[in-house]
């Protein structure tokens, strides 16, 4: 799976800044563009990850595949 980041140096420190605009709030960065598009690949990954869901009585769990 595809996903658009975009990189931005920092001024002051020279680290590179990263985040994903279809992922609010997924962001990350690194001292070099390699080692922050490393960052986020893991940071999509996590932010994915579906949460741990907790059925109550005569719920069920299915899933769908869309696309």
């Amino acid at each position: 799976m595809k996903w658009r980041v975009i990189l931005e140096v920092d001024s002051a420190t020279g680290d590179w800044a990263v985040w994903c605009p279809e992922l609010p709030g997924c962001v990350s960065a690194g001292e070099t563009e390699t080692e922050a598009l490393d960052n986020i690949r893991e940071a999509i990954s996590l932010y994915l990850e579906p949460d741990p869901i907790e059925l109550k009585s005569g719920e069920v769990l299915r899933e769908v595949l869309v696309g």
